[in-house]
């Protein structure tokens, strides 16, 4: 996608406000027309060329009018802009976090979040001010126009004059092209890294001080900064030399203006009043001059940041971040009750009971190292408890990554009792589905949303969740019980109280389908034990999906799957596989051995 074709697209999408706000600015940029003929007929009158219908006072009560009104515009202006300008940026920024979380989890964004989000807020912001200024160019180009056909009127060589710097100022944008480009480039780079830095920093507080890394983790800082700063200086010192070289043509020409202006008066063929009006309009000309270079290169730097934006998109079309989708902007009442009437029209089919679910042939290849599954066929029947297991390597969490949708799986399919699913990341989801990962996501809040994480808590579900997870006892001693904020990724927990707050936010969910990924790798063999009894006893039916390789799950199961290679080596139950299977004795014997 072309920057214009960008452009267009954005101000379609609500056009009736870009014209009323391209309108309104018009008439801000036409207002001082008015004025500066008035200025042409008072200037006139005190030579003596022209007599003068209103007094002195009537002139000066008509430019206060003309001030007062340019600032009731003006006043106008800026709302109609903010209403525009800023649903630009929410379209941008709702598009890419939608895509983004389309995406199978482990592919969601190709870069650190701390990159991401100067994409969402610096490209954006480029584009939003881009857009923006597309009002004002339009605006100015109509006063452009009307003043010079005023000004054509009453001396053609000087108005000549007044509109040469605009060539030269659209031939040194032109010529700046493709280093406004680099440099906004290189600097949104830098910035990038800065806040990916200061992500990695934050989310890793305890890591870098039981490495004693602080100070190399704080040079590598100072330096990214001094690289951003390097950066930033060559982005604003050319922006800078653009606005020098748009303020120096507009005060070249105004020189000569004056000059010629001089001579012509002298001869008799230009009046004061004439002068009077040149030189007033010829600050609004200045200023047009001026913000029309300043638009093209704020155009410029919108294909940067439009080139930068795709690329978060992965591939995807660049037309995803301009797609016509409806912003809620509605009162905060209104917006409960829809979602309340989504969400009741959204429960039937969701919570439809899993009486069987059938994966075959699923298999997925990682693109670096070419290492996945292949050719997994596997039968989950309803209340049964499920474990995958194998070796380290042998594709266990890649399997149920790819059966959840959290990688696009490459080939194969998933049926929900028969049915086929065509989009597995957004059908296995509560209550249909719920999922604990192997590295729990924890959130700096407290306990209880990091259980609930936007659910209500209502029917005893999250005293129930509590008791599933085994978390009551250290509930009871944490400082602020539930109310505890938990730090960064949880740093406040252990390795085990972290993997039960999962385990938790999972359960509270009821769902028909849970999947475990290595839940109890972090926890004593008693809390294991009650862990997995409780889950029996909480979950009313459910089916289990579980990879491990403790023997607590394994004696649990009523069915073992072992993973070797990326393949399913062995199914059955322990005792036929302590009986059939090599691999399966080695992980059985090899747990009790150590």
């Amino acid at each position: 996608m072309s920057t214009m074709t960008f452009l267009w697209r954005l101000i379609a999408y609500r056009p009736y406000r870009y014209i009323f706000n391209a309108v309104a600015w018009t008439v801000i940029y036409l207002a001082p027309i008015a004025p500066g003929l008035i200025t042409k007929e008072f200037f006139d009158y005190l030579s003596g060329s022209q007599t003068l219908s209103y007094g002195t006072g009537g002139i000066i009560a008509l430019l206060l009018g003309a001030a007062l009104g340019r600032v009731a515009l003006i006043y106008i202006g800026f709302i109609t802009d903010v209403q525009f300008r800023f649903r630009i940026g929410m379209l941008l920024r709702r598009n890419m976090l939608a895509h983004v979380l389309k995406q199978p989890g482990a592919r969601a964004i190709p870069v650190s979040p701390g990159e991401a989000i100067s994409h969402f807020r610096d490209d954006v912001d480029q584009t939003e001010e881009a857009v923006s200024w597309s009002v004002d160019a339009f605006g100015m180009t109509c006063f452009a126009i009307v003043s010079g056909f005023i000004l054509i009127g009453i001396d053609a060589e000087l108005t000549l004059y007044v509109f040469l710097p605009l060539v030269l100022v659209v031939t040194a944008a032109q010529l700046a092209t493709s280093r406004i480009q680099k440099y906004r480039a290189a600097s949104r780079e830098a910035t990038s890294k800065v806040t990916g830095a200061i992500s990695e920093m934050f989310a890793n507080v305890q890591s870098i001080q039981v490495a004693g890394a602080e100070k190399r983790v704080v040079d590598r800082f100072r330096k990214l900064g001094e690289e951003r700063r390097v950066t930033m200086v060559k982005d604003k010192l050319m922006s800078e030399m653009l606005d020098s070289i748009f303020s120096n043509s507009v005060n070249l020409g105004t020189g000569l203006i004056l000059l010629l202006a001089g001579q012509k008066m002298r001869g008799g063929d230009f009046s004061v009043g004439d002068f009077a009006l040149f030189v007033y309009y010829l600050t609004f000309v200045t200023q047009f001059i001026t913000n029309f270079g300043k638009f093209l290169t704020f155009y410029k730097q919108m294909g940067v940041a439009l080139v930068r934006m795709v690329n978060l998109l992965q591939q995807a079309p660049a037309k995803v971040l301009t797609a016509f989708e409806p912003l809620d902007l509605t009162s905060k009442e209104r917006r409960q009750r829809e979602e309340a009437e989504r969400a009741e029209a959204d429960r039937g089919p969701q919570a439809e009971p899993l009486e069987r679910l059938d994966i075959a042939a699923l298999g997925y290849r990682y693109p670096d190292t070419g290492r996945g599954i292949s050719g997994i066929d596997i039968t989950l029947e309803r209340g049964t408890f499920n474990v995958v297991t194998g070796m380290i390597g042998s594709g266990k969490t890649t399997l149920v990554r790819a059966l959840l949708g959290l990688l696009p799986a490459e080939e194969g399919s998933v049926r929900w009792n028969g049915r086929a699913i065509e989009d597995p990341g957004t059908f296995f989801i509560p209550p249909r589905s719920a999922y604990t990962a192997q590295i729990p996501r924890l959130y700096s809040d407290t306990l209880r949303n990091n259980i609930l994480l936007g659910i209500e808590e209502e029917g005893g579900n999250l005293p129930r969740a509590i008791h599933a997870a085994v978390m009551e006892y250290d509930i009871e001693h944490l400082q602020h019980g539930l109310e505890t904020v938990i730090g960064p990724r949880g740093v406040k927990l252990s390795g085990g109280q972290a993997q039960r707050t999962a385990a938790a936010r999972m359960l509270v969910r009821d769902a028909k389908l849970y999947v475990f990924d290595d839940l109890s790798s972090a926890l004593d063999v008693e809390t294991e034990r009650k862990l997995w009894e409780r889950l029996f006893e909480a979950r009313g039916g459910a089916t289990c999906l579980v990879v491990s390789h403790r023997k607590a799950a394994l004696a649990q199961a009523d069915q073992i799957i072992v993973m070797k290679d990326g393949r399913i080596e062995a199914k059955g139950t322990a005792e036929q596989l302590l009986q059939s299977n090599e691999s399966f004795r080695e992980l059985w014997y090899g747990e009790e051995g150590s």
